[in-house]
């Protein structure tokens, strides 16, 4: 009987220690390209609050640590009104810009109460 129970316990630890190094616990990703695992350690080893993720189907994804929306909201307006863009007002979880005639939306999303996510179309700094 001590023999299952150490198997058991065993099986439990490992399991356990395997969701925890792979971030498993952590929310699904919108992102296709890139693990939970990865985004943890890109914003962990960077010294900037924002870092760039990855780009597929002509978006940028970034991953800003900051528990309040409103600070990373700024973040963001602060990056695109250095490539040209004016911001003109916030929708929900959409931020919308304008640069010669031509319009933007940026949506972010809580992914953990520590961590936004942010989608930018890639032409935004063109």
């Amino acid at each position: 009987m001590k023999k299952v129970l150490l198997t058991i316990g065993i099986i439990i630890f490992l399991v356990g220690a395997f969701v925890f190094y792979n971030k498993l616990y952590l929310p699904p990703l919108p992102i296709e390209n890139i693990s939970k695992k990865t985004v943890i350690e890109k914003i962990k080893d960077s010294k900037i609050q924002m870092v760039k993720l990855s780009s597929e189907n002509g978006q940028e994804w970034y991953v800003i640590k900051e528990r309040d929306t409103s600070v990373a909201d700024e973040m963001i307006r602060e990056m695109l009104d250095q490539n040209g863009w004016t911001f003109k007002q916030k929708e929900g979880n959409g931020l919308f810009f304008e640069r010669h005639g031509e319009n933007l939306i940026v949506s972010t999303q809580m992914w953990t109460g520590d961590y936004v996510l942010v989608k930018i179309p890639a032409k935004f700094n063109e």
